[in-house]
């Protein structure tokens, strides 16, 4: 059995947790339960705060050492202006909230989940920041929301504009609606494209794009 947790954080964005979760959930029950999915934070169980008012309870705590799926969401917050950005973003601001994060043992149970042999790392949107600003994915290539792309260049990771972007143990999706793309990529991934189809079929959706990995030829200009 496969073990997946899609983990919470005080300003975590609902749709980047519900997409995944809706999408790894179902492809659990398709598989006959080969497949499990929770909502966990890094703090144990706890009711979690989004940052549009929604608040989740997190089951229990986020478990590098078990978990065969980790899904970090982005936040929901203000966008900071260029301006902003160079002085000190707003309290309520994504970067800030992100970054609030990064004071939590969010960052070191990630590491842990990156170091363990055959265990994914998958973030939806502002998620893969976490993880790029905590040191993770420096010279890796990833993708976050194309607003976040320059953000995520300047901590050292290799930005790319794609839907999903799939680097072995670190699989990331870009936009807030990526996070339907990245949960039936890992289906195929784990179980293959008729699971994944059936799910796709489920939820009356296809996905968009190619999954970007670093293997083929590389284009010219």
């Amino acid at each position: 059995m496969r073990r997946a947790q899609v983990v919470l954080f005080d300003g975590f964005d609902p749709m980047d947790v519900i997409a995944p979760f809706e999408v790894l959930h179902a492809g659990g029950e398709a598989t006959g339960g080969a497949l499990t999915v929770e909502l966990v934070s890094a703090e144990g169980a706890r009711e979690v705060p989004s940052g549009n008012g929604i608040s989740l309870r997190a089951a229990g705590p986020l478990t590098p050492d078990t978990a065969d799926l980790v899904v970090v969401p982005g936040a929901v917050g203000a966008v900071p202006t260029d301006e902003e950005m160079a002085g000190e973003p707003a309290e309520d601001s994504i970067p800030m909230i992100l970054g609030r994060a990064l004071g939590t043992p969010l960052p070191g149970l990630l590491a842990e989940v990156l170091a363990r042999p055959g265990a994914t790392l998958a973030t939806v949107c502002g998620g893969s920041l976490i993880a790029a600003m905590a040191g993770l994915t420096e010279g890796r290539p990833a993708t976050t929301h194309h607003l976040g792309l320059d953000l995520l260049a300047a901590t050292g990771t290799v930005a790319i504009d794609a839907r999903v972007v799939d680097d072995g143990d670190l699989v990331t999706a870009a936009g807030v609606t990526s996070g339907l793309e990245l949960g039936l990529h890992l289906l195929e991934r784990e179980f293959g494209p008729r699971i994944a189809h059936s799910v796709e079929r489920l939820f009356a959706y296809e996905r968009r794009g190619t999954v970007w990995r670093a293997v083929g030829a590389v284009p010219v200009g």
